[in-house]
């Protein structure tokens, strides 16, 4: 792949005081542009679109660290590989990139006007065609390599419901069986699936779902909450049942359990995020890694899957924000409050630990921030969001 050039590389950096502050509107015209695509706008979970916009925030956050970073690209490896990942699972294409380009080349013109040069929406397209063969030719490889891995496809697969257990009132185990009958591919602990679904004869729509299962050749199984204004999981808890055909995709994702990992890990959940760190646990019933499991959840009738953790973890502490009179605490197993900094430093190895953090954007960037406080290093924090990136992360 030939490098940017020179002058490309000295105008794009040149944008970024520009980009700070019109990033936003840039980007919200680009989607406006985008989605008026019906092709391209299955690919999008539109309640990421309205509001405050998270989607919104999360692509100005990533164009920024583009920017910000275009002399030296290595320092955006990870976020390169998860957005890769993300691709993948929603089955993007080479072709979509076209669309996708001319509408941030388009939407800087729009909101820039006369300041959006030639030379600024030449450079900017340069700079866009080579991450965009970056994605390309690395989500490529990541379809090859799910379509051969053994019991892997490339695509989609029809996949049955087989159960369906009520963990919370909120919450909603599914376990899903390939129709085919043949094996499914080993995951790793800590990947999703997506689902396409067909909801009610209007256009498809992709959603992922952490598998909450530990790999074994034959299923999978996804946990899933009841969001709101979900329409996807207002559908899977309603609607869908035993005997329902899904449409699934091979898992996918780079958050999960590293099998060559030797040092304790520590295990950090909020709500429905505990759905990989099951599958984790699971897992590692037989290596004996040791792993200390830390949980937040609302309320006890709110913690799905509660008695799993104790069984699998070599320690297991839940904290509870709201809790009854006949409820037991103590600091070993049962904390009423909001996990902490200072908590996980007085019960958790911080300089030797690998920590792995899922669940809702306040609980992941209040975790975050406050291990990096206590003197936890990046390279040993692994995480996953359940929506868009924080642009805070």
């Amino acid at each position: 792949m030939q490098p940017l050039s020179e002058n490309t590389m000295n105008v794009v950096s040149a944008t970024v005081p520009v980009l700070e502050i019109h990033g936003e509107a840039i980007v919200a015209r680009m989607y406006e542009r985008l989605l008026q695509d019906a092709g391209i706008r299955s690919f999008f979970n539109l309640s990421h679109q309205s509001g405050s916009a998270p989607q919104h925030k999360a692509l100005t956050h990533a164009i920024l660290a583009y920017a910000r970073n275009i002399r030296e690209p290595q320092v955006l490896t990870a976020a390169i590989e998860r957005i890769a990942q993300k691709h993948v699972a929603l089955k993007i294409e080479a072709a979509h990139y076209e669309a996708v380009g001319n509408s941030l080349l388009a939407a800087i013109s729009d909101v820039l006007g006369e300041a959006a040069s030639s030379e600024v929406l030449n450079a900017w397209g340069e700079a866009y065609w080579f991450l965009a063969g970056v994605l390309i030719e690395r989500e490529q490889s990541v379809y090859d390599e799910q379509a051969n891995l053994p019991g892997g496809w490339s695509g989609w697969r029809d996949f049955l419901i087989t159960e369906k257990r009520a963990e919370t009132s909120e919450i909603t185990s599914f376990t899903l069986s390939p129709v085919d009958g043949a094996p499914v591919p080993a995951h790793r602990p800590g990947q999703y699936l997506t689902l396409l679904l067909c909801i009610d004869d209007a256009a498809s729509i992709r959603r992922t779902y952490s598998i909450s299962s530990a790999p074994n050749g034959r299923d999978f199984r996804i946990t899933v909450k009841r969001e709101a204004q979900g329409k996807a999981s207002t559908w899977l808890h309603d609607v869908a049942d035993t005997g329902t055909i899904l449409s699934v995709g091979a898992p996918a994702g780079d958050f999960f359990l590293d099998p060559e990992n030797t040092s304790e890990v520590v295990l950090l959940s909020g709500g429905v995020g505990l759905t990989p760190m099951i599958s984790m646990l699971e897992a590692n019933a037989n290596r004996a890694l040791p792993i200390t499991y830390v949980h937040a959840a609302r309320s006890r009738s709110h913690h799905a899957m509660q008695e799993l953790p104790a069984q699998l973890a070599t320690r297991s502490v839940v904290f509870y924000e709201e809790i009854d009179d006949t409820e037991a605490v103590d600091d070993n197993t049962v904390v009423h409050g909001r996990l902490d900094a200072q908590w996980l430093a007085d019960n958790t190895h911080i300089q030797s630990s690998d920590y792995y953090i899922c669940g809702p954007t306040g609980f992941m960037q209040a975790t975050i921030n406050g291990l990096r406080s206590i003197g936890v290093r990046d390279e040993r924090l692994h995480y996953e969001f359940f929506g868009p990136a924080s642009e805070a992360l």
